[in-house]
């Protein structure tokens, strides 16, 4: 077994992380399997509810939703390590890490439940990642007022995506919509703390867009 180092191990917590650096690491954090969660966070909102006995095709209809909201998920946490990246102020970077922090969470929900289901997350997750993280440090360059207001309209169009998940769940699958409820109620929190934090309104070319890339992601997901 190799000796530990003392120094060495405070001299590589000491260094000073390159952005590539940093882009690299948050890119394997969320590709690689999540770190276990502490105690005081928010227990499994569906673990108190009774397992439906659901029909084959309700089933499919569950779990490929809760696949979309774990890929939603996947973006979401790459949108704001992307965004904290570049943030500039230390508060805007601690909001953003904070959010992904509760995305971490329910996407570990959203796995879950997908097991639960008999299912699997989206064969296309690493690509959702990527991808996201991308954008979150583009649109995380243009300062930390747009950064903040890139959250606010995030997570508005996630809301409404949840809400219409809401509606297309299978009546008595009491454990997937007790996730999804718990999940709307955090992203609606984020957006209002963004929004209190001094974000600024997007242009609505820029929401456009947003909305068509949840699509198209939303559509690859449900389906791989």
């Amino acid at each position: 077994m190799p000796r530990l180092n003392p120094a060495n191990d405070r001299a590589r917590s000491a260094r000073q992380y390159s952005p590539l650096d940093r882009a690299l690491m948050r890119l394997q954090q969320g590709l690689g399997q999540p770190p276990a969660l502490p105690h005081s966070a928010t227990p499994y909102p569906a673990a108190e509810l009774p397992q439906a006995a659901l029909s084959e095709s309700a089933r499919r209809r569950a779990a490929g939703l809760m696949r979309v909201n774990h890929a939603g998920e996947v973006s979401a946490q790459a949108l704001y390590h992307g965004q904290a990246l570049v943030a500039r102020d230390a508060k805007v970077r601690e909001h953003l890490l904070r959010a992904a922090a509760e995305e971490r969470q329910h996407l570990q929900w959203c796995e879950r439940r997908l097991g639960e289901l008999k299912d699997q997350p989206s064969l296309l997750s690493p690509l959702w990642y990527a991808g996201s993280f991308a954008i979150g440090a583009a649109a995380g360059l243009a300062g930390d007022r747009w950064n903040l207001g890139f959250v606010e309209e995030t997570e508005r169009q996630v809301v409404a995506h949840l809400d219409e998940h809401l509606g297309q769940l299978p009546k008595d699958d009491a454990r997937s919509r007790a996730i999804v409820t718990a999940m709307k109620a955090d992203e609606a929190r984020h957006g209002d703390e963004a929004a209190a934090a001094g974000a600024r309104q997007l242009p609505g070319i820029v929401k456009r867009v947003m909305s068509l890339v949840s699509s198209v992601m939303k559509f690859g997901a449900y389906r791989i």
